[in-house]
């Protein structure tokens, strides 16, 4: 359908003729040739990877601070979110690229390649000599702790206070975890946000739209080893209209009602998302009776 064949049905209610000089009547953006396409849904589905670095130092742990540390690197997704709406588009082909995911060390190092270097070392060193570097790092870890303790109490003799003494207190604290990291290992977080697109249909209302998988995240709607996203319509059936003429009416014009249609993202038997949208593919054709000049 053009934009023609609306506005001729629109201004067979109110022709231009009949507005007023300060009116801005008629159509204002836009071309009459344009096509008016079906409706699109926008279905945004956030997730989250959670990637846990083992240390190098990661089986002395127990021996020398007294706590377990995983041994092995492990990843995992999660669904975190989602939303569903409308979608334009020519908005989206206007759009700006996507950004990029957003990723968070969950610990003080410096950077992640200080990690990584360290890492290393475990397939380069002896089982000796990694004890014994693991050793150092426990002592180091000790003596900062014992140092943060003499500046709080006064018993350090440097004389440091106020902002000194925050800031002294804040290295001792970035220093003790990038050494407890080595021990502890390191947890990257990274979380990122995919666009699908749907086409709603009339006789389906159901729609399979990525799947998921804790090992692998966001999958193809054609990968089985994920579970499914699904995106479900529930028409309300409620398209009453005022203006819908009695069937005693002859001089009318047909007109698509629109339905409040309830749509819900599921993913993995929980609901992230409910947004209640008017789709024409789920609404009725009704007569609205056209107006008689007085």
């Amino acid at each position: 359908m053009l934009i023609r064949e609306i506005t001729d049905v629109i201004e067979r209610f109110a022709p231009l003729a009949w507005q007023e000089s300060y009116d801005n009547a008629g159509l204002i953006v836009g071309r009459p040739d344009d096509e008016v396409r079906k409706a699109l849904l926008a279905v945004d589905v956030t997730v989250e990877k959670d990637v846990t670095l083992s240390g190098p130092y990661a089986r002395f742990a127990q021996k020398f601070l007294g706590v377990r540390a995983p041994l092995t690197d492990k990843t995992g997704w999660a669904v975190t979110g989602a939303a569903v709406a409308l979608l334009d588009a020519k908005a989206c082909l206007d759009a700006p690229a996507p950004a990029e995911p957003s990723r968070r060390v969950m610990t003080h190092a410096a950077s992640d390649d200080e990690f990584a270097r360290l890492q290393a070392d475990k397939n380069d060193m002896t089982v000796l000599a990694l004890e014994d570097a693991a050793r150092e790092a426990a002592n180091t870890i000790f003596s900062l702790r014992k140092h943060r303790l003499e500046l709080i109490t006064g018993e350090a003799g440097e004389n440091v206070f106020g902002e000194g003494l925050k800031s002294a207190l804040a290295e001792i604290e970035r220093l003790e975890q990038s050494y407890l990291e080595l021990f502890l290992g390191k947890r990257i977080v990274t979380t990122e946000t995919r666009r699908y697109v749907v086409y709603p249909q009339a006789d389906k209302k159901q729609y399979i739209v990525c799947r998921f998988s804790p090992a692998a995240g966001l999958l193809p709607e054609s990968d089985l080893s994920g579970d499914m996203v699904l995106l479900q319509i529930e028409p309300s059936g409620n398209t009453s209209n005022a203006l819908e003429a009695s069937a005693k009416e002859t001089n009318v014009v047909a007109c698509r009602v629109a339905d409040p249609s309830v749509c819900t993202v599921i993913a993995g038997g929980r609901e992230y998302a409910r947004a209640v949208l008017p789709l024409f593919e789920f609404g009725r054709t009704i007569n609205v009776a056209l107006p008689r000049r007085k």
